[in-house]
């Protein structure tokens, strides 16, 4: 009895350290949703861009005007103050620290360059990123 309990317990264990994403898949998964992100940004596609993000009215998003909250408030923001391709221009992100804040949370701190036509932008950020149903998400921003 003893050797099928210790053989059900070794099988539960394999099975869940197999589905357990490791901190690197983790990071190359959230280094893959910043790579998306840079892309569609360069293209001009906000709406792609923002596919980053938490669809939640509960997304925070903190800038130089102040804190903004939700999903749809963001990208409205996000087409007003970059209205034309000129404006998002092309977007580099330098990554300088990801760290595990606790299990399926990760901080960003980075900075982005944009390189525009009407003038070119840097800034740096830091944000979060959760993993929600399987997916990352950033939940909260802050860039300046």
């Amino acid at each position: 009895m003893k050797m099928v309990i210790t053989l059900l317990l070794a099988s539960f264990l394999l099975i869940n350290c197999k589905q357990q994403p490791t901190v690197a898949q983790d990071k190359a998964a959230i280094t893959a949703v910043l790579k998306v992100q840079q892309e569609a940004w360069s293209q001009g596609d906000l709406e792609a861009f923002m596919q980053g993000y938490w669809k939640s009215d509960s997304l925070k998003f903190y800038g130089s005007k102040g804190l903004t909250y939700g999903w749809e408030n963001t990208l409205a923001n996000y087409k007003k103050g970059y209205p034309t391709l000129d404006h998002t221009g092309e977007l580099q992100f330098v990554i300088n620290d990801m760290t595990l804040i606790e299990e399926n949370a990760y901080y960003v701190m980075g900075e982005y360059h944009l390189k525009r036509k009407v003038g070119n932008a840097d800034g740096v950020f830091i944000i979060i990123f959760k993993r929600i149903n399987g997916t990352w998400k950033i939940v909260a921003d802050m860039s300046c």
